[in-house]
């Protein structure tokens, strides 16, 4: 059995699920840019704080994604990765942090934690099924739309302006 298949067989099901995540996303930016901002803080929240904690009880983890990457990845990941990864997890971990709780503010932070989110995806897309590819050349997609689509104010204000004025304290 080729390699590929072996590895598609193992990551099948986290695959899969990575997939319709990302295809969520993608609804979610062209239906409601809130929802996919939501999402967004979700995930690199998510990220984040897996990636701390990895990193702190098991980093040599990061190392074994050398093995799904394509060549001049794999050889980065080999060679100087390898040798500060402990350091650059973290401060990955710390970017991502920072793009969950922008997606909660408003603009410019907001279109920040945008253009963030799209070249961290892009940037983990040569992972290939390291990083469920697709996924993150989907996901990026969904960024640029909750970019372009979103009024970039404060995310908690959103309902207000779906439901109208109806629970406005001012108007009562």
């Amino acid at each position: 059995m080729s390699e590929l298949v072996m590895q598609i067989r193992e990551f099948l099901i986290p695959y899969l699920i990575s997939q319709i995540v990302s295809l969520c996303f993608l609804w979610a930016a062209i239906k409601n840019s809130s929802i996919a901002r939501v999402g967004f803080f979700l995930m690199f929240l998510w990220a984040a704080m897996i990636n701390l904690y990895t990193v702190l009880n098991t980093p040599d983890v990061y190392l074994e994604y050398a093995y799904f990457a394509v060549a001049p990845y794999r050889e980065f990941i080999n060679g100087w990765f390898s040798r500060y990864h402990t350091i650059i997890v973290p401060l990955i971990a710390v970017g991502q942090f920072v793009i969950a709780l922008a997606m909660l503010l408003r603009n410019p932070w907001f279109k920040f934690a945008c253009i963030g989110a799209i070249v961290f995806l892009i940037s983990i897309a040569p992972l290939l099924v390291g990083a469920a590819f697709p996924f993150s050349i989907t996901v990026s997609i969904a960024a640029w739309l909750t970019f372009r689509k979103d009024s970039g104010d404060f995310l908690w204000r959103w309902n207000r302006k779906k439901i109208g004025h109806a629970f406005d304290p001012e108007n009562h």
